[in-house]
């Protein structure tokens, strides 16, 4: 007997997570033609990329549509970032954002992205007590996000050591370091780092000791070129930069930064000096919102051609009268000046 994913029932509340994107369809019957042959994509199959000397591409999302995109776009990695809590949420830091709501944001992003690897930042609060609260919180992460592996900031030996607890558990993990968001209240504010010796030294001594942890690849954030270089140099995993310059191993960028949309205050501050603008969908989105607000005021909006639901014209008497014996004669009147303009429009 053949078993699909569709013959087994998760328990309530919990995502079933599919490595590939085949529909069920396909198991008894091979692949469509019109079936893409992408499977997603593994930590593996990133570690060859890297092997090969191939660039990757990683963007944000938070959402069902912004993993639509992304997988549209055939980008490697989504990443359901805590920069949710500014971009989404509006908070002024990442800080504010729960592992709860870190759960719903990768569980519709789950379901948009069938292609990239699932990667989920673990939001602040949630993994620096102990080693056992950082295993809980990506246990968490992966069986009820249905993510296949996390991210966390580095910086203190703490972190370190709660990312090789992590990897023992049998979790993927992303490291991070230079500009640590999390870290706001020790770094001053979004400050980069790596702009003096001993800053620099740390960003390469911090990514070498998550690699040692069992790291399979570092974001470096607003850190220089040069240090971005020698940290990627040193490394044998790959770094992902973010205002980093181009001398990682791959790149990632916010999704709303890169498509220009509406940006909060604070986050705007940051990511304007390093954030290329692909398009400029806040102008598309303010123009049709202007512009659906004009027609609904002048009473353009909807037309005829918008509003396509009829009742049977045999029926239209029918319904007058049931209104007039229900006492509701403006109502009457309102439904039977609509089926004479109907009927009026039909015969010109």
């Amino acid at each position: 007997m053949a078993f699909t994913a569709a013959a087994f029932v998760s328990p309530p509340g919990l995502v079933v997570h599919c490595m590939s994107n085949v529909p069920e369809s396909t198991v008894y019957c091979g692949p469509k033609s019109m079936q893409s042959p992408d499977r997603r994509v593994t930590v593996t199959q990133i570690k060859q990329k890297h092997k090969k000397g191939d660039p990757i591409t990683m963007v944000t999302a938070y959402d069902y549509p912004s993993a639509v995109h992304l997988d549209s776009a055939g980008i490697d990695i989504a990443l359901v970032g805590d920069s949710a809590a500014m971009v989404v949420h509006g908070y002024d830091t990442t800080l504010p954002i729960t592992l709860d709501e870190m759960l719903v944001h990768c569980r519709a992003v789950t379901r948009g992205a069938k292609r990239p690897l699932l990667v989920a930042d673990l939001p602040f609060g949630f993994y620096e007590s102990s080693s056992i609260q950082a295993i809980d919180s990506a246990m968490r992460i992966l069986k009820e996000g249905a993510m296949d592996a996390v991210k966390l900031e580095a910086g203190a030996p703490s972190r370190i050591t709660a990312a090789k607890a992590i990897v023992e558990a049998g979790i993927a993990v992303m490291g991070h370091v230079g500009l640590t968001p999390q870290a706001i209240s020790v770094l001053g504010g979004f400050r980069p780092q790596g702009r003096n010796v001993a800053s620099a030294v740390k960003v390469v001594e911090t990514a070498l000791a998550l690699q040692e942890a069992g790291c399979f690849a570092i974001v470096l954030e607003c850190v220089p070129p040069l240090v971005a270089a020698a940290a990627t140099s040193a490394l044998q995993i790959p770094t992902i930069g973010i205002g980093a310059g181009p001398f990682c191993s791959g790149q990632v960028l916010v999704y709303h930064d890169l498509l220009g949309m509406m940006q909060h205050p604070h986050h705007a501050k940051v990511t304007k000096k390093f954030c290329k603008q692909y398009a400029h969908v806040g102008d598309v989105i303010n123009k049709a919102l202007v512009d659906y607000k004009e027609e609904v005021t002048r009473g353009a909006f909807p037309g005829a051609s918008h509003s396509p639901y009829k009742i049977n014209a045999a029926d239209v008497d029918g319904f007058v009268s049931e209104l007039q014996r229900m006492g509701l004669d403006k109502a009457a009147s309102a439904a039977a000046e609509v089926a004479d303009k109907n009927n009026t429009s039909k015969s010109n």
